[in-house]
């Protein structure tokens, strides 16, 4: 189970991103995700069981990756994904690969996981097109999951929290930034080792 809830916070930690300024705009229609870093720490409930780990991850369109990390900084795994598809890489090095991160949870896990709305919930916004819901507190259903979001100082993402009621996630971020390289990789860097 612990080794399937490590994969599962490596394939959750698709994208999360800067909430807007204005929270007026809570769960309006997606837009663009701009370039982002995040640090912070995971916590997965599934079956009545947690694991907690660290994440750190780049979101660089048409290359994200993130890696999940013990509390002393030692990788437990990898996530990437490009135009190719998407890749994870276990602590051990062994390389799964899949034409999306959605394919490649449900191959390694058995859950299927909403990690390609996870940026756009993040960012305190719906999947535009989708089937929605907003409760008296806030929380959006979307897609059979809530959504609840809290923002810091700034308008970041403090905690992003969500259930389905088979899994619990909660993402609490201590940094969000801009990345500090000039260029944007085309593929992800798992693909040439």
């Amino acid at each position: 189970m612990k080794h399937t809830v490590s994969i599962a916070a490596i394939l959750l930690l698709s994208a999360c991103a800067q909430l807007p300024q204005d929270s007026a705009g809570l769960w309006q229609p997606s837009e663009h995700t701009r370039s982002f870093t995040a640090e912070g720490r995971l916590a997965v409930k599934a079956e009545g069981k947690g694991s907690y780990a660290n994440f750190d991850w780049t979101y660089q369109p048409p290359v994200e990756t993130i890696n999940i990390n013990t509390p002393l900084g030692s990788t437990l795994g990898q996530l990437c994904q490009d135009r190719d598809g998407a890749l994870a890489v276990d602590g051990k090095g062994n390389v799964y690969q899949a034409e999306s991160a959605e394919e490649l949870g449900r191959q390694l896990i058995g859950f299927k996981l909403p990690i390609q709305y996870l940026h756009i919930w993040a960012e305190g916004r719906r999947v535009a097109g989708a089937p929605y819901r907003i409760l008296s507190d806030g929380i959006l259903e979307q897609y059979g999951w809530t959504i609840g979001r809290t923002a810091g100082s700034g308008g970041k993402t403090r905690i992003l929290q969500l259930d389905n009621g088979k899994l619990n996630i909660r993402l609490v971020f201590t940094e969000i930034g801009m990345p500090s390289e000039t260029e944007t990789p085309e593929r992800c860097a798992a693909r040439t080792r």
